[in-house]
């Protein structure tokens, strides 16, 4: 299976196997790829590493309920966003199950339209994580090859410092700073600062958490 063929992944959880396989064929018509599983124990067991994926997870079933997947999908540090399914569910199940991080809750039964648009919407956020992840593994990467003194000449370039600035700062030269600054740029694969803060930037527009403030 070619999984670049698909609009995305997902993985269906639901100890009912006719809508194990009216959910399946109708998603897959609309070229999603599926996964089918008939309880939490199967999926932590046999699912594919796929991203972008969602998983769409009946709350209630007689062995494990959804919410216990999603607490140990926690814990394992997994973030494949969930969407929740059930054909009756306490509001308490809905609270939790949300502030827990669940993109959606559908109540059975549901239209293939809104389930369509929660699908979508999921996958768009674990494409964007995906795409968070690779990025900051790659500035990490750079970041690491930086000496000590570039480190900091870097971190002060982020926080928009000029080099007479940075060189009183950290007592060097500005002929100094400029030096180590045009050696950030390049071993960071960047020909300006604004490509630096791109590449250091969070999709909030935070800095990553891999470049820490000099120490005093």
């Amino acid at each position: 299976m070619n999984f670049d063929d698909f609009k995305g992944h997902i993985y269906l959880i639901d100890d009912d196997p006719s809508i194990r396989r009216s959910l399946a064929f109708s998603l897959s018509s609309l070229r999603y790829s599926i996964q089918s599983f008939e309880n939490p124990a199967a999926f932590l067991r046999d699912a594919l590493p796929i991203s972008p994926a969602v998983i769409l997870l009946d709350i209630c079933m007689p062995e494990s309920n959804g919410l216990s997947l999603q607490n140990e999908l926690i814990q394992q540090g997994r973030t494949t966003p969930i969407i929740f399914i059930s054909g009756e569910s306490q509001p308490s199940e809905i609270i939790e199950a949300l502030k827990k991080g669940a993109v959606d809750f559908l109540l059975k039964p549901f239209g293939l339209h809104a389930l369509v648009q929660a699908i979508d919407l999921a996958l768009e956020k674990d494409r964007a994580g995906l795409n968070q992840r690779i990025k900051t593994k790659n500035a990490q990467q750079r970041f690491s090859s930086l000496t000590d003194k570039e480190r900091e000449i870097c971190w002060w370039m982020i926080k928009g410092y000029g080099n007479k600035e940075i060189a009183s700062l950290n007592g060097s030269a500005a002929s100094t700073v400029k030096l180590h600054r045009s050696r950030v740029l390049e071993k960071m694969g960047c020909t300006s600062l604004s490509e630096l803060l791109d590449l250091v930037m969070d999709g909030d527009h935070r800095v990553l958490n891999i470049f820490e403030p000099p120490r005093a």
